[in-house]
This record gives C-alpha cells, sequence and structure tokens, in this order.
C-alpha cells in the first residue's frame, strides 16, 4: 500500500438501520485499531521451550476514534444519541487501498472541548460490539 491521504480513511454510520451509511461530518483525524488476545498454552512439552498459542483462540476487538469540528449535520446528533442510549449501531470504516470494516459498535467516549477564541471540537471513541465483516479493495 502506497502513501494515502489521511482524509481518505473514513467513518461512516448507518443513520436509520436500513444499510445505507453517512460519514460521520467534520472529523479531521481518524484512526482505527485491530487486536486480537492470544492464549497460551505452553507446557514443559513445548519444543525448545518457546511459547505455544492456541490458534483461533482469545477475544478480537477493534477500536475506532476520530476528532474534529461540529459541522451541523445529522450524523453529529446520531453520533451523540448513540451515546447516551447505549446503542450498538453498524459503523463502516473506509481504509484507503486496503479495504471496509463493517460492524456493530458503541461510542465509548465523547469528549467536547473549545476555547473562548476557537472553534468547538468533539473527540470520538468507539469500540466493537459483535462480529466485524472485511472486504479487501
Amino acid at each position: 500500500m502506497g502513501a494515502q491521504n489521511g482524509k481518505d480513511l473514513l467513518i461512516k454510520v448507518d443513520l436509520t438501520g436500513d444499510g445505507q451509511f453517512e460519514t460521520i461530518a467534520g472529523l479531521r483525524a481518524t484512526r482505527i485499531s485491530f487486536n486480537a488476545e492470544s492464549v497460551d498454552v505452553t507446557s514443559l512439552e513445548s519444543q525448545g521451550g518457546w511459547r505455544e498459542l492456541l490458534s483461533g483462540a482469545g477475544v478480537k476487538s477493534a477500536s475506532i476514534s476520530g476528532s474534529g469540528v461540529f459541522k451541523d449535520a445529522s450524523t453529529d446528533e446520531r453520533a451523540r444519541q448513540i451515546f447516551f442510549d447505549g446503542e450498538t449501531p453498524d459503523f463502516q470504516v473506509i481504509i484507503p487501498d486496503f479495504g471496509i470494516v463493517e460492524g456493530p459498535f458503541q461510542v465509548a467516549s465523547v469528549e467536547y472541548s473549545g476555547t473562548h477564541n476557537g472553534e468547538a471540537t468533539y473527540e470520538l471513541s468507539l469500540a466493537s460490539a459483535g462480529a466485524l465483516t472485511f472486504v479487501a479493495l
């Protein structure tokens, strides 16, 4: 994968549950990370004393974060409502020249800030809340 524009990493949310995704407006920076717990099954019989891991075991998770400015869009209101209602709607993350990750996420945190002579900003953190799908681009 060659160099890409950071603005091309998009976070989208299903606003109404009908499978139509809309980019969360106002985001300036986005990040996604994938994690998988390992299950250590090393024993005295492990070859050469090397650690052994159980294939396919452990919990997989993904987290998404983003920060930006308010754009007075329906996605701003929807993101806040998802948090306060404790919902886990489907989100979509477009990773340029890599693929699309889709599935349920919970808004884990929303932070708001601003200065006297600057714009109001927000930070959003999402935690995976179920099985995710991946489609390569």
